[in-house]
């Protein structure tokens, strides 16, 4: 029994470490760092709002344009391939759905 607690708080801290490390050391800030990121959404998209979420969580500037209000964004966003959203342009490098470690680790890279 001992055993199946510890393997399932191992399991819980690991599932969980995002969390955990932005508790202990806080958000890292992406104000500063230069990035150029536009948000294409739609004002009903579940994952949409979640990618705000995950920016306001960061301190990530951004512009968001809702492809379903604006033709002209519609069309740049099917310029970078959009057949669902969100689409997440961070300078030049397009990211299709909510991956957050994808967006994060873009965002750090630039």
């Amino acid at each position: 029994m001992k055993k199946f607690i510890i393997a399932a708080l191992i399991f819980g801290i690991y599932q969980n470490w995002g969390s955990i490390d932005r508790f202990i050391f806080g958000a890292p800030d992406y104000s500063a760092t230069g990035n150029e990121v536009v948000l294409y959404s739609t004002s009903w998209c579940g994952y949409c709002q979640k990618t705000r979420e995950l920016f306001a969580d960061n301190n990530v500037p951004y512009v968001e344009r809702d492809i379903e209000k604006s033709e002209k964004h519609h069309r740049e966003y099917r310029k970078l391939g959009g057949r669902g959203v969100p689409v997440i342009n961070v300078n030049g490098t397009v990211i299709h759905g909510y991956a957050p470690e994808n967006i994060l680790a873009t965002l750090h890279s630039d």
